[in-house]
């Protein structure tokens, strides 16, 4: 049964990937970043997080912490993430394990305070698009309640132009609006054929452009909130701006 939760309409992204550890976090952090150096006052949000650290404060979680430092926020952590597990498992198996189902409730109150506080947000999901959060609400269907454009990470390996092309069919049949594609963690020192033509091959067969391919650095830790001065520098030549707004 669909879930309505009535969010406000806002500019923004909608930053999903591919796959789970492609950097999903890395580059939402970044394009935070740069929209905050431009003058805008961002609004970061991962609505729900597994594998959660326990706190003296409660639930924990690193891409969190690292989102609200690559913005700036001053918003409390439980804010930008309104719904939290310790179990690191999807959220529909987190959520049985621990015995607490997802309070949409909360997504819907916390996103409203950060709508009303910035002019543009970024918007961090969990995994990829066909993620469960329960047995009939996928992260998708969550996507479709914030109504942004969907900017999808991806992985430069072998496979990722299946893994690509799935993700932007998914989207598109769910009518939202494609940003583009970003390509995370080339490594330009040991490349191969598949990696060397991907961004050429996605955007023929599936029309979506490429919007960046983000370097491999081992600068950048989620942990130490640290993005790296490559992928920031490569992700900066793009317009999010303009890409963000309705």
């Amino acid at each position: 049964m669909p879930i309505e939760l009535n969010l406000p309409k806002k500019d923004g992204l909608f930053i999903t990937g591919t796959d789970t550890g492609v950097g999903k976090t890395l580059v939402a952090g970044c394009i935070a970043r740069i929209l905050t150096s431009a003058g805008l006052k961002v609004g970061v949000f991962k609505p729900i997080a597994t594998g959660c650290q326990r706190t003296w404060e409660g639930l924990s979680s690193a891409d969190t912490e690292f989102l609200a430092r690559a913005a700036n926020s001053d918003l409390g952590l439980s804010t930008i993430t309104p719904v939290g597990y310790v179990t690191p498992a999807a959220p529909i198996v987190s959520a049985a394990c621990e015995k607490k189902p997802i309070d949409f409730g909360k997504v819907a109150a916390a996103y409203e305070q950060i709508c009303a506080g910035c002019d543009v947000v970024v918007v961090e999901g969990i995994g990829g698009v066909r993620v469960p959060l329960t047995g009939q609400f996928y992260l998708l269907d969550l996507a479709v309640e914030f109504a942004l454009a969907v900017v999808i990470v991806a992985r430069p390996n072998l496979g990722t132009i299946n893994h690509t092309l799935m993700t932007i069919d998914c989207v598109k049949a769910a009518k939202l609006r494609i940003a583009g594609v970003v390509i995370n963690g080339y490594d330009g020192r040991k490349t191969s054929i598949a990696e060397e033509t991907a961004e050429q091959v996605i955007t023929q067969c599936s029309g979506v452009e490429v919007l960046a391919v983000a370097p491999f650095d081992e600068g950048v830790s989620i942990e130490e909130s640290r993005l790296g001065e490559m992928p920031l520098e490569s992700l900066a030549n793009v317009d999010w701006a303009s890409l963000a707004r309705l």
